[in-house]
């Protein structure tokens, strides 16, 4: 069992950047990927990164503006978010797979999942 905790949310303005951190309990490497979920709304795939961090994949709605990266020694993966836009708000929530056996878009590609950080973008 491992456990992911979110954090860095909180409130950007639109065009503005903000940093999306998930720690990972543990020392096994997993693939990594967020969601989101707005109100309403049903949870979306954002982005995916390998486990040996060999391939990343975006949503084409933040393709360009979202970067998903890892940092191996704290066990931590990134998620980068630059030009915030109005449609960005969300609980952002990341993901861990023990083997990723598709793209990493379904969410039933994933074992375990964090409890998610607000995201909200002032215009």
């Amino acid at each position: 069992q491992v456990q992911l905790v979110e954090s860095g949310g909180g409130l950007v303005q639109a065009g503005d950047s903000l940093r999306l951190s998930c720690a990972a309990s543990g020392r096994t490497r997993y693939a990594m990927g967020w969601f989101r979920q707005a109100p309403g709304k049903e949870r979306e795939f954002v982005a995916v990164i390998s486990r040996a961090d060999i391939r990343t994949y975006y949503a084409d709605s933040v393709k360009g503006r979202f970067t998903i990266s890892r940092d191996t020694a704290k066990n931590t993966v990134y998620l980068q978010m630059n030009s915030a836009k109005p449609e960005d708000p969300a609980v952002y929530y990341c993901a861990a797979a023990i083997i990723l056996s598709r793209t990493g878009e379904r969410m039933d590609d994933y074992d375990y999942w964090g409890q998610g950080t607000q995201v909200t973008v002032s215009s």
